[in-house]
């Protein structure tokens, strides 16, 4: 099983269950044998595929980033994109973005990264997603580097495609 087929069964399942209800019972016999047992009632179809989408995206970006694969930013990212890094003095744009990431991966070898899902609303075409990562990088020196840190991504839809239009985060500052 792949990993996207993995992240989107997790997803939908933690999206089931944040979002079912209980039902009430229509008559009294149905209401005592029911009260052990609550009924969830699923999200509309599209909701749910809309969620895993969503997800998928944000994945195949970070999947590509730590493979050093540069094409992301054409692809994944809106002709109109500004997202506002923590390390960044002010919001880059689609070329900016694409011209520090062609810097970052010379610099940086992606290792290892996984999400966390913390928050995510979705309105039509634009979804909201909020996130924690670990991320593991090995430096041009060759020493490995493990960073935490939060995202907010903005996406919207674009025909029956996601597509970044904003982001804001990074790395949480070091302790050190």
């Amino acid at each position: 099983m792949t990993l996207k087929t993995r992240l989107g069964i997790t997803l939908l399942g933690t999206f089931l269950f944040a979002t079912g209800t209980t039902l009430g019972q229509e008559s009294a016999d149905e209401e005592a044998a029911a009260e052990d047992a609550p009924v969830v009632i699923a999200p509309a179809p599209d909701a749910a595929d809309d969620y895993v989408a969503v997800w998928s995206v944000i994945e195949e970006q970070w999947e590509s980033a730590q493979r050093g694969d540069r094409r992301w930013v054409e692809q994944l990212l809106s002709a109109d994109f500004s997202g506002w890094g923590n390390n960044a003095p002010a919001p880059r744009d689609k070329a900016s973005t694409r011209l520090w990431n062609d810097f970052d991966t010379k610099q940086n070898k992606g290792l290892a990264h996984e999400l966390y899902p913390l928050s995510t609303v979705i309105h039509g075409d634009m979804a909201v997603a909020h996130y924690l990562y670990t991320n593991a990088e090995e430096n041009k020196d060759g020493e490995t580097e493990v960073s935490n840190g939060r995202y907010t991504d903005v996406l919207v839809r674009d025909g029956d495609t996601w597509n970044f239009i904003a982001w804001h985060g990074g790395d949480d500052p070091s302790d050190d």
